[in-house]
């Protein structure tokens, strides 16, 4: 049997394509190792239940073969690419050709523009600080810390000029003097230097609270910190996922045409291709949506566009600017609301789906928080405010989060919000819930 192409003449057929992706490592791991990764979203993150949940429900769809993940690419500087170890020669071809896809993609996007290539270095000190916090303060205390800030991590501003740790340049780095910090695992919160102020009207609440909480420890501080420069390092993922794994599908089919191939295997890489482009019966599937988004562009405005666009736009431009009528109708996409136990559809028509489209996708999906008030009533209480854009909170969720935002505040807590065309506060105390209909 021929042998077929490696990493190398992969990643040389991608710049001959006009692709530019930096170098990627890649390696194969067993799946145990794969999933573990995938939950964790980052290798040698720190340690929380909701990873092992994530890890067993992932792997469990793996072991009765509901589900399979080929790989995992993380954004670093070398890319790193993990592999399932059990994948075909095909598979792994394949998977490659659509790792540099992703590469390319992470190098030029501008969403990813300021996002630290030392991350996995990173996020290993911080694990391996909050080690050491659970060493010296209890695994159960740092445990309930940490369901507090990750019940509202996503709650950053990654506009925000520089992070409160602030991260490396992703070109043309300055000299700077070493940091010997992180060699003294034993050492309590590191004083980072703080180059902003978070005022109150920001949506970083992660910031806030770290930089305004007079509950917090300088540990617990810390521990904020870290929690949120992970988030800002994920953030343009959330931005771009149809896009980017559009990207990845568009180039790594054009790239296995160019590759030196035999018949068998072309056969089996279009079986591959074809399953990456299944539609889900829930929902859509970004890497059909985003594929077909980017031969629609090829098809009507030429290669050299794809190129600006893959720069400048994230998932809400690239819907709102690219989405026209035959993809949806080609890609039988709708709008539809749940009826009791039906599901009912509400429009085909590719204006009302586009619309829909870019709700959903406006900041991830996630509700937008801003701090009103760092001190409410003149108590020190926190008075947050959701930017309401037609779409309601769920309230009982809202309620449970505030109890999370109130241990790391520790005054009482208030959110504001819309129902109905009503203001409703909700407000967590310390000791109980309440809500007021105004």
């Amino acid at each position: 049997m021929r042998a077929v192409p490696d990493a190398r003449t992969i990643w040389e057929a991608a710049r001959s394509l006009g692709l530019d992706p930096r170098p990627v490592q890649f390696e194969s791991v067993p799946a145990s190792v794969l999933y573990e990764f995938a939950a964790y979203v980052i290798p040698g993150r720190m340690s929380h239940w909701s990873y092992g949940k994530a890890f067993w429900s992932m792997k469990t769809r793996y072991d009765y073969g509901l589900a399979k993940l080929y790989e995992m690419v993380i954004n670093s500087n070398p890319a790193l690419a993990f592999l399932l170890e059990t994948n075909t020669p095909l598979e792994d071809v394949f998977v490659m050709a659509h790792v540099m896809g992703h590469v390319d993609f992470f190098t030029h996007n501008r969403t990813f523009e300021h996002t630290a290539e030392d991350m996995p270095e990173r996020v290993a000190r911080h694990a391996e600080r909050i080690r050491q916090y659970e060493f010296s303060h209890g695994q159960e205390t740092v445990e309930r810390l940490l369901d507090a800030v990750l019940a509202i991590q996503e709650h950053v501003d990654a506009s925000l000029p520089k992070p409160l740790s602030a991260g490396l340049p992703r070109r043309a780095p300055q000299q700077a003097q070493p940091d010997y910090s992180d060699l003294n695992p034993s050492a309590e919160a590191p004083h980072t230097p703080r180059d902003i102020h978070i005022k109150e009207g920001t949506e970083d609440l992660l910031a806030f609270i770290a930089e305004h909480s007079t509950e917090l420890e300088d540990w617990e501080r810390d521990l904020v910190q870290m929690v949120r420069e992970e988030m800002l390092y994920l953030w343009p993922q959330i931005r771009t996922k149809i896009m980017n794994e559009g990207w990845a599908t568009f180039w790594h089919a054009r790239l296995m045409r160019i590759l030196d191939l035999d018949d068998e295997d072309i056969t089996n890489f279009a079986r591959l291709h074809s399953s990456v482009l299944q539609s889900p019966r829930v929902g859509i599937n970004p890497y059909l949506v985003g594929f077909r988004l980017w031969e629609r562009i090829a098809e009507v405005e030429g290669l050299d566009a794809l190129w600006l666009i893959r720069e400048v736009e994230d998932d809400v431009a690239f819907i709102r600017n690219h989405l026209d009528r035959e993809t949806v109708e080609a890609l039988d996409l709708y709008t539809f609301s749940l009826h009791q136990d039906e599901v009912l559809v509400d429009s085909t028509e590719f204006h009302n789906v586009r619309q829909r489209l870019v709700e959903e996708l406006t900041h991830g999906g996630i509700p937008v928080i801003h701090v009103e008030d760092g001190d409410y009533n003149r108590r020190g209480e926190l008075y947050l405010k959701h930017r309401h854009e037609g779409r309601d909170l769920d309230v009982p969720y809202a309620e449970r989060t505030l109890q999370h935002v109130q241990r790391l505040w520790g005054r009482p807590v208030h959110l504001e919000t819309r129902q109905d065309e009503r203001r409703v506060v909700l407000t967590y105390d310390g000791r109980q819930s309440s809500k007021v209909v105004i």
